[in-house]
């Protein structure tokens, strides 16, 4: 308990929860680090795409830039909007649900579930791809970094949410203000030079992806201190804005040094963002500081995802969607179990990919923008319901919204299709699949267990009462004296592979257990003793309890389970399981009728 402690850090009681909310500053790198990454790969995925027009290309970076800044606008007044109508949380899936019906509201957390997952493993991937091709020493320990980096981003998020905050605020703040003072550089060269600056170490010769992660605010506004929604609002704005600047910033900046996307397969390959700060301040101290915070904030983007994929399973598992373990907070106020299935999953795909994870790239932007579709069309549905005339703007917003993604979302699925956008056709509906098993087992444990009638006395005789034990010792004394407080009816059974075993247990029978027992006048428990000479223990006994069960079918047969616990956990490799068996197998083919009791006996350190 002491390492857990200083592991994850004390236990947190329910009273400590609002000194775990946020603000502002420890809210941008806990729900920021996934959008603002995209300032990295965003503008190299536009460039990459203009490569075959050579130095052509450049001149339409910047009108790509103006519509992605213009729709990232969008989505920004969008969810402002939300933040403010549905300060519960729940993004996407809250907005489509209450709005455009349940299964629109399960498509678009399918969708926000497959997007965490991919943005873990792939940004995870493109921050240590970007280690491994500054240090190629280190290219035979991809996976080993990779899966490094995701126990390191773990072991921070289970310690709660204000650790996580804080923790990822270094490398994000450096980010910023190293890719800030480069930008200034930049734009003050560009400016007294006419727009033709020089660069000061050559660049090298001659997306929508940079709008990922915009919905994290939304899905976690109740992680913010109060005022939640304004402190959520505040966050986002300032994700946004510094995004924005970012983008518009690295476009202009690409244009004027005359910067364009390398081949990432020839070994002479630089990023648009090393090319970038070379050229603006040239490859001192400074380069390497501000690429390092680079490489810090992509491989850690994937904490954008631990913070909200445990918060929607949270909220689908109240739905009754997801197993509803998933609702459940752990020590330190999170919601564990989601973080550890992310955790999983991510550790996966990295695995199964050898930790370069280009491939799902395709997939990672169509699970974003489907979230965004369905959210703004949501809140579309929102406003007409509303009515009044002070929703015609935020309408219009939210249309204009919904259109925008949705027409990046069919563009993206048929340019990116045969590369593994098909796959989503499979998991998505594989995932409202399992959403749609959840909540029948669910109904149907609810209809089974409902029990609208006063409490039923009928049949309350004693159990007839089943003893399965090997020998007589201290652990079967002990079952045997809870039974016969239990019942007069008591049958102990002994399953025995040779006769020598059977003979031994009737003569301490006799001497233990009979002669004590008729001294006491008390009712005389029967001994069966089944003989298995195929050493089986459960299905002879299985058998007899069946027998037992047809010969009182009214009767209630309750199965008593001698069974020896451990002092210390190394112990429990020292003995066989077959007390945990057998209440398996009971469990398992039993019914009503059948009563399974478990009678511990715990050994004491004495020679332990």
């Amino acid at each position: 308990m002491a390492l857990l402690d200083k592991l994850l850090g004390k236990p947190l009681a329910n009273h400590e929860e609002e000194e775990q909310k946020v603000g502002v500053i420890a809210g941008i790198p806990m729900l920021g680090l996934d959008a603002l990454s995209s300032a990295a790969y965003g503008p190299e995925a536009a460039l990459t795409i203009l490569l075959p027009l050579g130095a052509l290309g450049l001149v339409y970076i910047g009108p790509i830039t103006i519509i992605i800044l213009i729709l990232l606008a969008l989505l920004y007044f969008s969810y402002r909007q939300t933040i403010a109508a549905y300060p519960g949380g729940g993004g996407s899936y809250t907005v489509a649900k209450e709005n455009l019906g349940i299964h629109v509201g399960l498509l678009a957390a399918a969708a926000l579930l497959l997007d965490y997952v991919l943005n873990v493993a792939v940004g995870i991937s493109a921050g240590v791809g970007a280690l491994v091709s500054a240090l190629p020493g280190l290219q035979t320990h991809t996976l080993a970094l990779c899966l490094f980096i995701l126990v390191f981003i773990t072991l921070i998020n289970l310690r709660g949410v204000r650790e996580s905050g804080i923790a990822f605020a270094l490398p994000t703040y450096l980010f910023i203000g190293t890719m800030g003072v480069v930008l200034a550089i930049g734009l003050g060269r560009a400016f007294l030079s006419g727009g033709h600056p020089v660069a000061v170490a050559a660049p090298a010769p001659f997306g929508c992806t940079a709008m990922t992660g915009v919905e994290a605010v939304s899905n976690g506004v109740t992680v913010f201190a109060k005022p939640s929604v304004r402190g959520a609002q505040r966050t986002l704005t300032a994700i946004v804005v510094i995004l924005g600047v970012l983008l518009a910033g690295i476009a202009y900046l690409s244009r004027a040094y005359a910067i364009g996307a390398t081949d990432p397969d020839k070994p002479d390959y630089q990023s648009i963002i090393s090319q970038l700060v070379g050229a603006v301040v040239g490859r001192g101290v400074f380069y390497y500081i501000t690429i390092a915070s680079v490489l810090a904030v992509l491989a850690l983007s994937a904490n954008t995802s631990f913070a909200d994929f445990p918060r929607l399973c949270r909220l689908i598992a109240q739905d009754n969607f997801l197993p509803r373990a998933f609702a459940n907070r752990g020590r330190r106020l999170v919601y564990t179990l989601g973080i550890m299935v992310l955790t999983v999953s991510s550790a996966l795909l990295l695995t199964i990919f050898g930790g370069i994870t280009d491939r799902l790239i395709p997939l990672f932007a169509i699970g974003a923008f489907l979230a965004f579709t369905l959210s703004q069309a949501g809140m579309v549905v929102h406003w007409r319901r509303k009515g009044g005339s002070k929703v015609r703007v935020p309408l219009l917003v939210n249309a204009l919204g919904a259109s925008a993604t949705g027409i990046a979302l069919g563009i993206i699925l048929l340019a990116k299709f045969a590369e593994g956008a098909w796959i989503t056709l499979l998991i998505v509906p594989a995932a409202l699949m399992l959403f749609h098993q959840t909540r029948r087992h669910y109904d149907h444990v609810a209809e089974d267990t409902n029990c609208p009638r006063p409490l039923n006395l009928t049949g309350m005789e004693p159990p007839l009462v089943v003893v399965p034990i090997k020998t007589w010792n201290t652990i079967s004394e002990k079952a045997l004296r809870f039974a016969l407080g239990l019942s007069p009816d008591i049958v102990v059974v002994h399953i025995s592979a040779n006769e020598a075993e059977g003979f031994q247990l009737r003569m301490q029978w006799e001497k233990y257990v009979e002669e004590p027992i008729r001294q006491a006048g008390l009712p005389q428990p029967g001994l069966m003793l089944i003989s298995s000479p195929y050493r089986r223990l459960f299905t002879p006994l299985l058998n007899y309890i069946g027998d037992l069960k047809a010969e009182h079918p009214r009767r209630q047969i309750a199965v008593i389970i001698p069974e020896l616990v451990e002092t210390h956990w190394y112990q429990y490799l020292l003995h066989n399981k077959r007390a945990m068996g057998l209440k398996a197998a009971l469990l398992l083919k039993g019914d009503q009728q059948v009563i399974v009791i478990n009678v511990p006996w715990y050994l004491n350190d004495k020679g332990a």
